[in-house]
Order: structure tokens, then sequence, then C-alpha cells
């Protein structure tokens, strides 16, 4: 019988351990992939190289390779077939988020100005053409088929998240069941990916292959609701974008409030999210409906009900190494301040 599965609060009053803690003992297998990545996505063109450059000094959490190296180790060893796994799909997360920036016309991304800002929107474009084609060879060059489907299906499912999205905002029809299957797609997918590709890095276990990515969904879904939660906070660590308010997009925090509000606030707070200018009053007026409704408790007992069902999963399975480093990981991604 799975044992009992308990979402533990994991913030700096608990004494719990930061992310630096959290992934010491992949440390080393992260150093080394930097060197891989760094040398795969290289090139003799001057320009592309200066830009490649820049991008590299941009260094994010690395959440996705070390679930990677985290899956693998949980059921075999870290070999090549893991590094290649974790280039591959930190390429492919890096060309959309240049992607994104571009579409969003971003200045900023990590406390650096975003690629588009300073080398245009033409050069942030083609750049992550190179990046995702460096994704492709780098599955090709390896003969890593099996690792090139999963990440394929990912890319695929991304784009059609971001579209579904894109239908849906301009429409205002927004419901759970759409919100939950577009962050499963442009979000969730990715992560499922990073779980799935670990897994085939380290057995040919198709059950324990197939489990990591149901695995790796909760975990990304929780992910995505985490982030949606920032755009409606008060008391988290640094000032809130409003971002979602701002782009009029519909996520799980106002869709929980919308659900347990009476029928004119409801109407009241949809006829501002569809301004397309709104005033600091007006997103102040969004937030503390959200607040006041519940949507920020409900939303968040919805994704530990992701993390439980993740974690649950994964104690179903033969890990033979490092389920707790695991386990906090999935922790400190819902429990993060940015």
């Amino acid at each position: 019988m799975a044992q009992k599965v308990i979402l533990k609060k994991t913030d700096a009053a608990t004494g719990s351990r930061n992310l630096a803690e959290i992934t010491e003992p992949v440390q080393d297998y992260l150093k080394t992939f930097r060197s891989f990545f760094k040398e795969e996505i290289s090139s003799d063109v001057f320009l592309l190289d200066q830009i490649i450059n820049y991008l590299l000094r941009q260094k994010g959490k690395e959440i996705r390779p070390t679930l990677v190296f985290m899956t693998a180790r949980m059921f075999g060893d870290i070999d090549k077939r893991s590094y290649v796994a974790a280039t591959m799909i930190e390429l492919l997360h890096t060309a959309t988020l240049i992607h994104d920036d571009v579409v969003d016309e971003a200045d900023m991304r990590r406390d650096f100005l975003s690629i588009n800002k300073l080398w245009k929107n033409k050069a942030g474009v083609l750049l992550g053409d190179f990046l995702l084609s460096k994704g492709l060879l780098v599955a090709l060059d390896h003969k890593e088929y099996q690792l090139l489907h999963v990440l394929s299906d990912a890319v695929k499912k991304m784009s059609e998240g971001e579209l579904r999205q894109l239908k849906t905002s301009k429409l205002f029809n927004m419901t759970e069941e759409r919100y939950f299957q577009i962050i499963s797609e442009k979000t969730a997918s990715l992560i499922s990916a990073c779980c799935q590709c670990g897994a085939i890095a380290a057995t040919d276990n198709e059950i324990i292959i197939n489990k990591m990515r149901d695995v790796g969904l909760n975990i990304g879904i929780a992910f995505q609701i985490k982030d949606d939660l920032f755009d409606y906070g008060i008391n988290d660590v640094g000032k809130p974008t409003r971002n979602d308010i701002k782009e009029r997009k519909v996520t799980l925090p106002l869709i929980k409030a919308l659900e347990k509000a009476p029928a004119m606030q409801r109407m009241s707070v949809m006829r501002l999210m569809k301004k397309r200018k709104k005033s600091a009053e007006d997103i102040d007026k969004i937030v503390s409906f959200v607040h006041d409704n519940n949507g920020l408790t409900e939303a968040r007992l919805t994704m530990q009900s992701y993390v439980e069902k993740a974690l649950e999963d994964l104690h179903h399975l033969p890990v033979q190494n490092g389920l707790h480093d695991f386990e906090e990981l999935v922790q400190f991604i819902v429990t993060r301040d940015k």
C-alpha cells in the first residue's frame, strides 16, 4: 500500500533547505551539463556567438535539467543520455522564452535586458529558431530518437496551448476545464517531458517511464498555478507585476473567485478584466475581489492536490535513490517566492 503523502509547508520559517541545498546531490552533473550545453550552442557566426554569450549569462533556476537528473538518479545512473535529454529540454525551453519575449514585446528577462530589446525582434526570432534546430540536431547527432519523439510532442502541445489560450482570451469564455487544458499543454507538457526523458535515460521500464510522464504533468500543472498565484499576491516577496491582469488573462485564482461571488460582482469584475487599458484602481479592485472571494486559497488547495497526486504516484514506483531530494524539489517548486 502506498503511504499517504502530506504536503509540507516549506518556507524560510520552517528551516527548510533552499534550492542550492536541495539540488546539491546533482550539482556536479549540472556543472557538466552547463559545459555540454555551452558547447552544443556555440557558433562561428559572430553576431550569433555574441548573443549566445549574453544569453549564457542569464542563468535561471535550472529546474528543468534538475528534474531530468533527479529522475534519472531515482531509477538508475546519470550518463550521457541524461545530458543529451537535459540539453534538448533547455534548448527548447530557452527558445520558447525568447519567442515569448518577442511576442509580448518584453524588455526584461531574468533581470537582464531581453534579446529582442538589445538586438531587435528579428534577431530574437532567429535565435529562437537556431536553438530549436540545435535541439533537434542534438537528438539526431546522438541517435536519441525516443527522446526526440517526446520533446517533439511537447513542442506541439506547447504551441497548441498558446494558440488555445489566445483564442479563449479573445472570446472571454475561460472555464476551469479550459484553463487546465491550456496549462497542461503550454507549461506542464515540458515539465512532464523532463521527468519522462530522465526516466528514459535511466531505464527501459515502460511502466516507470509512463508513470514519470504523469508525475511530471501533475508537477507542471502545480508549477503553473503557483506562477498564476504570484500575479494576485500581496505579501509575496517582490512586487507582483499584475501582468496577467493587464493582459486580460483569466487564471485559476480569478476563476475560483468568480465561482464564489454574487452575480453582480462577477459581471462588474469581468467588465474590468475586459478593459484593454486598466487604471491602477481597476487592477486593485480585481485583486481585492479575488482575495475577498477566497480565490487564492482555493487555487492553492487545487495546486496542493496536484502535488499530492504526483508524489502518491511516485511512491508506487521502485525508486532506487534520491526520493527525498526529488520530493523536496517538488515542494520548492510550489513554495518558491518568485
